[in-house]
């Protein structure tokens, strides 16, 4: 990850959630005041937010000293202490509800991601996501799907073309006009990815020559018979309607990639805690 783009994010989130004060830790705790912040696993899972915990404590407070006691991408249990800090007190409860809540949502996807790639253990599919994430955080969802063993699609709109039916039917319905258009204006690096649904959309979009193919809710069926004609030269990748329960079926009909959204837009936290004691002189 970015630090020097986590630390922004760290402050914006901070001004955010304390604005001029907190009017709770600021009345009430003395400003020498130290004390120890534990963050705890409540569920089984693999944890994903070292970065978060360290530079989010920091960004506070450089006073605050932090040890891990777990890595990005370590299973955790239930019970298990992830970390512990230790500084001013009125730090520590200033900064443990943004950084909890970022962790749990990174480690639900590093959770869920892994049991996903578990799934196609065998197989030569690899899992990725989309751009289904919350905005402001997509450099977070997208770093814990590489800790769940994931890869990422692409990060934005700037980074690699992915033309979609809208595209197309502004180009009068023609996958190869759009392509070339669009080939005709790009730099040699950005790569041209295409959707289709039918077969005769395949075969226009292997004759104008797309770098990846995205079979878009398909059924394996189906990519299972036209894949054949996809040249080993293009990326071949399958989205829409895949799950837990489907995906091993997905892997099968040879596809090199398979998109998941859920991954982000639909994930669940993995329920951590933290709690602060109090050390007294």
């Amino acid at each position: 990850m970015n630090t020097i783009k986590l630390r922004s994010m760290l402050e914006q989130f901070y001004i955010e959630d304390i604005g001029d004060q907190d009017v709770s830790s600021d009345f009430l705790f003395p400003e020498d005041m130290t004390g120890q912040l534990e963050i705890t696993a409540k569920e089984d899972g693999i944890f994903c937010g070292m970065q978060v915990i360290q530079e989010g404590l920091h960004v506070m407070d450089p006073n605050i000293i932090v040890n891990m006691n777990v890595k990005d991408g370590d299973a955790i249990a239930k019970g298990d202490a992830v970390a512990i800090a230790s500084g001013p007190v009125r730090s520590l409860l200033k900064s443990e509800r943004v950084i909890l809540n970022l962790i749990q949502r990174m480690s639900a996807i590093a959770t869920e991601t892994r049991a996903i790639v578990r799934k196609l253990e065998g197989t030569a599919a690899r899992v990725c996501d989309t751009r289904k994430t919350v905005p402001g955080l997509r450099m977070l969802d997208k770093y814990a799907v590489r800790v769940g063993g994931g890869v990422n699609h692409r990060y934005g709109l700037y980074d690699a073309v992915m033309l979609k039916d809208n595209h197309i039917a502004f180009a009068g319905g023609s996958i190869e006009k759009a392509v070339e258009t669009v080939r005709s204006a790009l730099g040699h690096t950005i790569k041209i990815e295409v959707e289709i649904e039918t077969m005769q959309q395949l075969k226009e979009a292997i004759a104008a020559r797309a770098d990846i193919i995205m079979f878009d809710n398909c059924t394996p069926e189906t990519i299972k018979e036209w894949i054949g004609l996809v040249p080993n030269t293009v990326v071949t990748e399958a989205s829409g309607n895949i799950n837990s329960d489907n995906i091993r079926a997905y892997a099968e009909a040879g596809v090199d990639m398979i998109s998941l959204g859920y991954l982000t837009h639909s994930v669940k936290a993995l329920d951590l805690s933290a709690n602060v004691s109090f050390i007294t002189n």
